[in-house]
């Protein structure tokens, strides 16, 4: 049943293009953007305070990553997420470096506060210390394997609502107390930038197509892991590997899917 939705939803995405609004980092923009058009969606990439709430009310989802975190961005970040609340929007929240100094951890805080996001993404890490709201987190490396982030993964969606990715080896999805295992991907994804912040950006995708988000952010980290792998089968290094990537991305098909299917 899994596999079948997943082909249904990257088919869907495709044919409804989906606007994802992004206020992401510095470090990634060109990345997560690349790999949204390649899925089949269109990004805005606009941070500015004094557009955001615009930029939401036009998109279909909004995505918050705070990898290169300022006051003026969490600003910006705080008002869409607000504004996309108001219009009953999903919203995709990346908390980087979560409790790797006082200024994330308060921002995660009030984010979380203004909106309760639809799903949040991260390592093991990021979501034990944005569950735990407390500091000494490495920052964007996990230190933790993903299968010992799950108990905490489902403290933090049964507090806000919201569907948990814990990315790692092993993705896992966690609502309430549910969770679904993703055994997709290649460790050469683990030597590019952004590949965590491009997952995220793919959740945003499919959550803006499937309103239900825990299927929504199981079909993107499938859909992400599979084409990793492909990537990675081809590619010499890093280097020709996010390039190799996006291209895999964009000519995914449903028997692709089928045939390297892992997950549960």
């Amino acid at each position: 049943m899994l596999l079948q939705k997943t082909q249904g939803d990257l088919e869907k995405l495709r044919s409804v293009g989906p606007l994802v609004h992004n206020i992401t980092n510095y470090v990634v923009m060109n990345n997560t953007a690349n790999a949204l058009l390649a899925i089949g969606a269109s990004p805005i990439m606009a941070h500015a305070i004094e557009e955001v709430e615009e930029m939401v009310s036009i998109s279909q989802c909004l995505v918050i990553n705070i990898g290169t975190l300022s006051a003026s961005w969490l600003e910006a970040m705080t008002r869409a997420s607000a504004k996309a609340k108001e219009l009953d929007k999903p919203i995709v929240l990346d908390p980087v470096g979560a409790g790797a100094s006082q200024f994330r951890i308060q921002a995660i805080r009030k984010i979380l506060e203004k909106g309760p996001p639809s799903i949040i993404r991260g390592n093991a890490s990021e979501i034990i210390s944005t569950a735990q709201d407390s500091a000494g987190g490495k920052g964007v490396d996990a230190t933790d394997s993903s299968q010992a982030a799950i108990t905490q993964a489902k403290l933090l969606s049964e507090r806000y609502g919201s569907v948990v990715v814990v990315s790692g080896e092993v993705d896992y999805v966690v609502f309430g107390k549910e969770h679904h295992s993703i055994h997709q991907g290649h460790p050469l994804m683990t030597k590019v930038t952004g590949m965590g912040c491009t997952a995220t950006a793919i959740c945003g995708a499919f959550a803006a197509i499937q309103p239900n988000f825990a299927q929504a952010a199981f079909s993107a980290m499938a859909v992400m892991g599979i084409a990793g792998e492909m990537a990675a089968e081809e590619a010499k290094g890093p280097g020709t590997f996010q390039s190799v990537f996006l291209d895999k991305l964009f000519h995914l098909t449903s028997s692709e899917i089928q045939d390297r299917w892992k997950s549960n």
